[in-house]
């Protein structure tokens, strides 16, 4: 699991703390989207139950993100996306993580990466099929929110003084998932919906849609079946033995996952090269969807209208980037990485 460090309490419970924590949850919540990104990229057109899962995954990190933000907004923040620092490193570690062992890789697809990765991110402090203690000192994504959540129980409605027009709702979204905060209720709610989603509850893994969370949908990709309840379970059954991996099988296909390199730069890539372009020309695509993003939740909820296709789009840019060979035997691949200037054009012939 990721573990963060309890420092950022303090930062929580100190003045201009709750805006402080906000802001560290939208970058949290940002700084895993590119690494489940570039694994998705690398399938290509291939293993489709895979890639619909890890898409379902990704479509709800950018809720939760945009769900911080209209929290942010809510109680008279202003969300900051762009910026240079916003963009993690890679490799690196998330921000606040203190999980030295845990270092975020932009790597091709692979069962190893979905277990060392993507379910150390998302497995909550007791997950259902492997308990795991929590060290004293450190707090997981799960409880950082929650002690957000009490500090804005705590601060009360009258904290509410923001815009509610600067929040964006829907645009592909239900309103049950993104809608307007304006009080202690709807803040609560809505940061409930984060942490099923993300973890599940410590009695099932599934949230309030009947969905299964995060770690439990990459645990299903990893161990090849899909989570099925046990048949007629008896109600003394405990949580961790009512599901187990044997449902209909989620095939894999490795020779197919597209060879691209791993944590690639704009600076490996010789100018003048087709490599060098369009890396180039994807960072800028990404940036702009950052910029678009911070319009967005800075009075212009009407944007996220075209920031969700923009990231879309990054598909066909990255997938045009990974068919491109690059060096021993390995294609290149899109480095995310902040670009404030227009793309160059193609190299001549």
């Amino acid at each position: 699991m990721i573990l963060l460090d309890t420092s950022l309490l303090d930062e929580l419970h100190g003045p201009g703390g709750l805006k402080s924590a906000l802001q560290r949850a939208i970058e949290l919540e940002h700084a895993t989207i590119p690494t489940y990104l570039y694994s998705l990229y690398s399938l290509g057109n291939s293993n489709p139950e895979i890639v619909k899962i890890i898409l379902s995954v990704i479509m709800e990190e950018m809720l939760h993100f945009s769900i911080a933000c209209n929290i942010m907004n809510a109680i008279g923040g202003h969300p900051t996306i762009d910026k240079p620092d916003f963009v993690p490193q890679f490799p690196g570690h998330l921000p606040g993580d203190v999980e030295a062992n845990l270092v975020v890789h932009l790597r091709r697809f692979s069962k190893d990466h979905v277990f060392n990765t993507f379910m150390v991110i998302e497995e909550p402090e007791h997950p259902l099929n492997f308990p795991a203690a929590l060290a004293a000192t450190r707090l997981t994504i799960g409880e950082y929110y929650t002690e957000i959540s009490k500090q804005i129980e705590n601060a009360g409605d009258g904290i509410f003084t923001g815009d509610i027009k600067k929040q964006a709702t829907g645009f592909g979204f239900s309103a049950k998932e993104l809608f307007a905060i304006h009080d202690v209720e709807t803040a609560r709610n809505a940061i409930t919906i984060i942490k099923q989603q993300g973890e599940g509850t410590t009695t099932t893994p599934k949230d309030e849609a009947d969905e299964f969370a995060h770690y439990y949908r990459f645990a299903e990709i990893y161990h090849g079946h899909h989570l099925t309840l046990v048949p007629d379970p008896p109600p003394d059954l405990p949580p961790d033995k009512k599901y187990r991996y044997d449902g209909p099988m989620i095939p894999f296909d490795e020779k197919a996952v597209l060879p691209v390199i791993a944590n690639p730069k704009q600076s490996i890539y010789p100018k003048d090269t087709q490599a060098h372009y369009l890396n180039n020309n994807f960072n800028y695509a990404y940036t702009s969807l950052l910029k678009c993003l911070h319009v967005t939740f800075n009075g212009h909820p009407e944007r996220l209208g075209v920031a969700i296709p923009i990231m879309l789009s990054l598909r066909e840019l990255a997938m045009e980037m990974m068919t491109i060979p690059f060096k021993d035997g390995e294609n290149a691949g899109p480095s995310f990485e902040y670009a404030p200037v227009n793309p160059q054009g193609p190299p001549g012939p």
